[in-house]
């Protein structure tokens, strides 16, 4: 049983969350998950069928001395079709729910082993980078690592997204992916209340240092 201290405006106690043990098999499973399901998927290439070549026989079948071919479209000629080539498709797949929610509720308790998870309650900003960059200054945040917000503040959002260390994501696009590419996360409490259940699905889009998509 972890026991996370809650700061921030209304903090001053301690939320006790039953995290598992981390297990990087089921990380990595989770992480390529996601990240499977984030490719475009936009690649393509044209068959002999598709390039524009004319259909007509290069020369006699016999007599030439030239080992025999047909039309210049073959994938043996420079500009010819490729063959097996890349087609627009979609890398994503299913996994299991449980599995996503453990890989989830893993990367929290890397987090938290490491002393790298803070909980927040009531941030207080009034959106302006200045402030957030003075309460990143009181609680040990000095732009050394980078540092992921996750919070429904919209005020705390919008004074955080400016900062280059800092990645914001509102609550419902905690994952565990961007948990484990950022070396501490800040984190709303009610988040991390044990009644809440954790999941995450792939998401695509990011617009400067705000990314949104996957649920809780």
């Amino acid at each position: 049983m972890a026991q996370i201290n809650v700061i921030g405006k209304n903090g001053g106690r301690s939320i006790d969350l039953d995290l598992p043990e981390v297990n990087p098999h089921v990380l990595h499973e989770v992480v390529t998950w996601q990240l499977a399901g984030r490719r475009r998927g936009t690649a393509s290439t044209k068959t002999r069928a598709q390039v524009s070549k004319t259909g007509k026989k290069m020369f006699s079948q016999k007599g030439t001395g030239n080992a025999r071919h047909g039309d210049r479209s073959v994938p043996t000629f420079v500009g010819g079709g490729v063959a097996f080539g890349p087609k627009p498709r979609s890398y994503s797949y299913t996994l299991p729910r449980k599995v996503r929610q453990l890989g989830l509720a893993m990367a929290l308790a890397d987090r938290q082993n490491t002393g790298k998870l803070t909980a927040v309650d009531g941030f207080d900003l009034d959106g302006k980078t200045k402030s957030f960059i003075n309460w990143a200054a009181q609680n040990g945040l000095d732009g050394s690592e980078r540092v992921l917000i996750v919070t429904d503040d919209e005020l705390t959002r919008r004074a955080a997204r400016n900062v280059a260390w800092a990645t914001v994501l509102p609550v419902a696009g905690l994952n565990a992916y961007d948990i484990l590419r950022h070396e501490r996360l800040v984190i709303d409490a009610v988040a991390l209340e044990p009644a809440q259940e954790l999941e995450i699905v792939p998401f695509e889009g990011t617009e400067g240092n705000v990314q949104e998509g996957a649920s809780l």
